[in-house]
């Protein structure tokens, strides 16, 4: 299958994709096979929250028109214009996936880049994501029988496998360096996102830092869980601005983690700003549980990118007003393009170079 070939057959999933959005699903007529899989896919989004609880219908669609969008062939097509991939790849490997399952099809660029590759995927899926992906595979050897050969779904042990990218807490990641030593790999560990501001924002920008706190209920290691604020800063208009998701404490499992992570914080004497739905915490740390944000004073902005700097490896983006440099914009982090790697590690170029 030449390279041409697969970015046709994932741009047909794109099409395909962008069908399904919340309360406007509709076919069209150009997308191939919607007679086998169009309804099955409605109905396996509105199926997804009985699987994860956290998979609610709304997250599901946005999850899927991100990859709508991602999957054309302008954006294929750019994001690998700068590799070497060899069309004709008769030694391709077999990489094991190891994928994680905080948010829907969070596994899915992995998943994309070993086949855009002409390699294998073995796949080990989450146990809270076991059926999205899955799907998508079946559609895409729908397309195109070639893929069947190169699409693998394993329950049990990984075995018979040349490479390995893995995705797992910091504990996980520990037990994937040690069982997984002899083998080439990307192991990814905890991260978080962190967001600058200054005072001066926008009550637009505040709102759509709102969409980088509270998407996919704060699960992501995309979303913002860390503020860094000047000194003497005044929170009350980052809480007006957010309050327009104020709707999230009607879920009962995000309500679950805001009473209990608020009694815990309240038991420890800590001090905390709220606003019924999102605490608000001082602390140095950049991991906050779930309905919290944690915030930190900075002197300055000279002094708080060598810190950010020195924190790399925790960190998986930064939210500015371009404030500095590789910060994104204010309700972005959720709409990563092809090219924005997580953890900063050119998947292509590890699959490209492993022997």
């Amino acid at each position: 299958m030449t390279l041409e070939t697969k970015k046709s057959v994932f741009v047909e999933l794109g099409k395909f994709l962008s069908q399904f959005s919340e309360g406007a699903s509709a076919r069209k007529s150009d997308v191939l096979y919607n007679d086998i899989f169009f309804d099955d896919f409605e109905n396996l989004i509105h199926l997804s929250q009985s699987h994860n609880g956290w998979y609610t219908p709304e997250q599901v669609y946005f999850s899927i028109q991100s990859w709508a969008e991602a999957l054309t062939k302008e954006n294929i097509d750019k994001w690998l214009s700068t590799y070497k991939i060899d069309e004709n790849n008769d030694n391709s490997k077999t990489v094991a996936l190891i994928l994680a399952g905080n948010i829907p099809l969070v596994g899915f660029h992995d998943f994309l880049s070993v086949l855009i590759t002409g390699n294998k995927a073995l796949i080990k899926t989450s146990s809270n994501d076991q059926h999205l992906l899955p799907f998508l595979a079946k559609y895409l050897i729908a397309v195109d029988e070639t893929f069947k050969d190169k699409i693998t779904f394993v329950e049990g042990k990984l075995e018979n496998f040349d490479a390995v990218i893995a995705t797992g807490s910091n504990n996980t990641a520990r037990y994937f360096e040690y069982y997984f030593k002899d083998k080439p790999s990307i192991i990814r560990k905890n991260r978080n996102s962190a967001a600058i501001l200054t005072g001066k924002e926008t009550n637009e920008e505040l709102e759509n830092l709102g969409e980088d706190i509270f998407r996919y209920f704060g699960l992501g290691c995309r979303n913002v869980s860390k503020l860094f604020v000047p000194k003497g800063y005044s929170f009350d208009t980052f809480f007006q601005a957010i309050f327009k998701y104020q709707d999230v404490i009607h879920y009962e499992k995000y309500a679950n983690n805001y009473d209990y992570n608020k009694a815990v914080f309240l038991m420890s004497n800590f001090k905390l700003l709220d606003n019924g739905f999102l605490t608000l915490k001082e602390d140095a740390s950049y991991a906050s549980p779930i309905s919290s944000v944690f915030y930190e004073y900075y002197e300055s902005l000279e002094e708080l990118e060598k810190r950010l700097q020195a924190d790399s490896d925790q960190i998986q983006c930064i939210v500015s007003h371009n404030l500095i440099q590789d910060s994104i914009t204010f309700g972005e982090t959720q709409k990563p393009q092809l090219w924005d790697y997580a953890d900063n590690v050119d998947t292509i170029t590890f699959l490209l170079t492993t022997k």
